[in-house]
């Protein structure tokens, strides 16, 4: 069986606890190469995870032939600019979110794609878990009526100055990074974007980054609301996650919707005239499955020619915008159109 051979950009922390191991549960993946501007560093990776290669910088990596695709967990401000080298170099990309930090980037990585015929894909591990397959399922088979509002939260403290996620040049904050799961994840029922936002922002007075964020989506008579932290919750090793679905005969909910640092049993549940509060009338069991493998495999599979599932840049855009509307309403005090 062929496989799609994989290069890897960098050798951030989430290529090394998650992306890395999970790419040997990937049957139509291998690890061919580790890029790193520190020669001993992409040595010590590729040792680590077994990849036959390793480069001392990222041109080296991308000018490999031996390399089909490219895993891209660099800083949020590279994603852009190696996102487009990759591409031009003729490799397929898998970048992580958010894909860029502007939604008129997009637009820079769309004509790149169609310049080079290569595939591109922003790394939303959490919508290759099967769950959200079925409540896509649930949702276009009316199992709760007409979707009316979309409830959404996520959390985590991350406190090192140090961190990325706390340095606003780099595209930090709580809605650059969580706050992109839980737009994406009202996308994924609304299928579309909100008419308007309206959002509050409170800032970390050391950082400047946003560090609590919640923000109404009027979608035209149907809402969604959402809540993100990233100095709140459980310091634990899973985020405090939340998903709801409010319809016009029922209600959906998760218990762990979005981001599975470790593998991990979860449910939907569904209410509908036969249930009594929060008790579901029906519950779909998920067993423990590593999404990084499925992502993985996945994208494999669709440069393999497979019919698989796939989310265009376009996607990001939509998620990008929001963002931007929402920075903008807390900034202004107004409603503002993505």
């Amino acid at each position: 069986m062929r496989r799609i051979r994989w290069g890897v950009l960098g050798t951030a922390d989430i290529a090394k606890t998650r992306a890395l191991p999970a790419m040997a549960g990937a049957p139509s993946a291998t690890l061919a190469a580790i890029g790193s501007r520190d020669l001993a560093r992409a040595r010590a990776m590729a040792d680590a995870f077994g990849a036959p290669r390793a480069h001392g910088s990222y041109e080296a990596l991308l000018a490999d032939p031996e390399v089909d695709a490219l895993y891209v967990p660099l800083p949020n401000h590279l994603h852009l600019e190696w996102s487009v080298r990759a591409l031009e170099a003729g490799k397929h990309v898998l970048c992580e979110k958010p894909l860029v930090l502007r939604s008129a980037e997009i637009a820079v990585l769309a004509a790149a794609r169609e310049r080079t015929g290569r595939h591109i894909e922003e790394a939303f591990s959490y919508r290759n878990h099967p769950q959200w397959a079925k409540i896509r399922e649930l949702v276009d088979l009316g199992a709760i009526g007409e979707p009316l509002a979309v409830h959404a939260t996520l959390a985590k403290q991350f406190h090192d100055p140090d961190d990325i996620r706390n340095n606003p040049d780099k595209g930090g904050g709580a809605l650059y990074d969580l706050g992109s799961y839980t737009i994406s994840a009202c996308t994924q029922v609304y299928g579309r974007a909100p008419q308007r936002v309206i959002g509050a922002l409170d800032r970390d007075p050391r950082y400047t980054i946003d560090r609590l964020s919640t923000a109404i989506l009027d979608y035209g008579g149907r809402h969604a609301t959402l809540s993100v932290s990233s100095q709140g919750g459980p310091n634990a090793w899973a985020s405090h996650q939340q998903f709801t679905v409010l319809g016009s005969r029922g209600w959906l909910a998760c218990d762990f919707p979005y981001a599975h640092g470790r593998p991990t049993a979860c449910h939907v549940f569904v209410g509908d005239e036969a249930s009594a509060g929060s008790m579901p009338t029906r519950t779909w069991t998920f067993e423990p499955v590593n999404q990084y493998a499925l992502q993985f495999e996945r994208f494999s599979r669709k440069l393999l020619g497979d019919d698989v599932p796939s989310w265009p840049v376009e996607d990001a855009a939509t998620t990008l915008r929001i963002i931007e509307a929402i920075f903008a309403s807390a900034r202004d005090g107004l409603w503002k159109s993505p």
